[in-house]
Parts: C-alpha cells; sequence; structure tokens
C-alpha cells in the first residue's frame, strides 16, 4: 500500500549524477544471457527491460515501468508486451524518489504475486531502493541508456553500497531506509 505522499523524499544533488554514468554491474544485451545468472527474485527497472524478458517469457516478479525511455513514450508493441495484472501506481518526479514508490517496491518485493509498479514521472533511481528492499539473492536489472542491460546481484555487500548512494541524496535518507526494510 503507497503512502499517499506524491512528494520527494530525496532528490538527486548534481554533484551525485556522475555516481550514475557508469553501470553498477556487468552490461549484457541479451536477456536470456542476464536470466541464466539468475538464481532468486527478479526486479526489473525499465519498460524496455521488462520489455525484453517478456518477451523471452519471464514476467519479472518486480517490474517498475514508466511507458518511456529515453524520455520518449515507449512504442505499442513495448507497452502491450509488458504484463500488468497486478499493478500498483505511484508518482514520482524525476530526479527523485518519493516514499510512494519506496513502499510500492517494499511492498511489491514482499508480495508473492508478479507485480508491476507503473510510475507516473520517472523511475531511472528505482535500481537504489529495489537494490536495497530486495532480499539476498535477488537479482536487479536495469537499463542503461545505448548499451544494454545491467544485472545487480543482491547481497549485504551491494545492499550497503546501494544504500550508502541513497543517504548521499538531498532529503530524509533515514526514513526512506526505514520505509524499505519495514
Amino acid at each position: 500500500m503507497a503512502s499517499d505522499d506524491p512528494d520527494p523524499l530525496l532528490t538527486l544533488p548534481p554533484d551525485l549524477r556522475g555516481a550514475f554514468k557508469e553501470p553498477f554491474g556487468p552490461v549484457e544485451t541479451d536477456p536470456e544471457r542476464v536470466l541464466a545468472d539468475v538464481t532468486g527474485p527478479l526486479v526489473a527497472v525499465g519498460d524496455i527491460v521488462t520489455y525484453h524478458f517478456e518477451r523471452v517469457g519471464r514476467t519479472p516478479d518486480v517490474a517498475v515501468v514508466d511507458g518511456r525511455t529515453k524520455r520518449e513514450a515507449v512504442d505499442g508493441e513495448v507497452s502491450e508486451t509488458i504484463r500488468e495484472d497486478h499493478t500498483v501506481e505511484v508518482e514520482n518526479p524525476a530526479a527523485s524518489l518519493t516514499a510512494d514508490l519506496l513502499v510500492a517496491l517494499r511492498d511489491a518485493v514482499a508480495d508473492d504475486r508478479p507485480t508491476t509498479v507503473v510510475v507516473d514521472g520517472e523511475e531511472d533511481l528505482a535500481t537504489l531502493p529495489a537494490v536495497v528492499a530486495a532480499p539476498d539473492g535477488a537479482s536487479v536489472v536495469y537499463g542503461q541508456p545505448d548499451a544494454g542491460m545491467v544485472h545487480v546481484r543482491v547481497d549485504a555487500g551491494t545492499r550497503a553500497e546501494f544504500a550508502d548512494l541513497l543517504r548521499r541524496m538531498d532529503g530524509d535518507a533515514e526514513r526512506a531506509l526505514a520505509l524499505l526494510e519495514a
């Protein structure tokens, strides 16, 4: 259940933008090769990543989509391929993270049903809280523009690294982390 708070809890400061230019893991263009390394729950961040998994027959356990890729609307084939059997809708402005998005991610990861979090706004930073909220052994896969998909395997080390990035953002990082762990 979302918190009904669409205001940003965290925002990306200009000096931290460079931390997101390089991928957080290996880049792959073949979804089947990524899936060969997935051993736990799969969290897909981005419409194109989700689309590629769906096309090879693997519905992500959690998908975070916003109907856009590289700031443009996704085409009809992409939007029609993404399964939205169980959805949660949240608002999340660009370069920010709202409490609604964090709670939706936390709850989706805990849900046994595949869940699609549909973001009104932008989902680009959702990888950070997804890694923090996901259990050990989970895989968070996000799109690296013009390169492919990046696979982050969740363990205590990656969770700590991504929690540190959240702490470096402007806003109430401790509340954000508490929401993800609740």
